[in-house]
């Protein structure tokens, strides 16, 4: 029997799991930028987000460079992730950082048993 193509419609969690990886990807430079003092701040605040970035396109993205596993591809964004809700917990900001983990938890199982099934 041959094997069905995968969903390539977009839903409501890909539009919300973008937006994360976008707020995730900002947070990363807001944190460089604000938490360390110059000229730390200017490097961190550039170097961080494009690191994420570069992890997130190559192992994580739709077309990601390098296919890896499922379960390798929750770690990647776990770590991603659980990394931005922890630095606005170090920038004092507890709810911000609930509320983006909780989000992204969220996102990440709606999109996890999509990509189990």
């Amino acid at each position: 029997m041959p094997e069905e193509p995968p969903d390539s419609r977009l839903g409501v969690n890909d539009f919300v799991r973008f937006l994360l990886e976008l707020f995730a990807f900002f947070t990363f430079a807001f944190w460089g930028f604000v938490a360390w003092p110059f000229p730390w701040n200017v490097a961190f605040g550039v170097a961080t987000p494009l690191f994420a970035i570069v992890v997130w396109a190559l192992f994580r993205s739709p077309k990601a460079v390098i296919r890896i596993d499922p379960f390798g591809k929750a770690l990647v964004e776990i770590v991603i992730m659980g990394s931005a809700a922890l630095a606005w917990l170090m920038l004092g900001q507890p709810i911000i950082a609930v509320v983006f983990g909780v989000l992204a938890v969220i996102s990440g199982v709606i999109a996890g048993r999509k990509e189990f099934r």
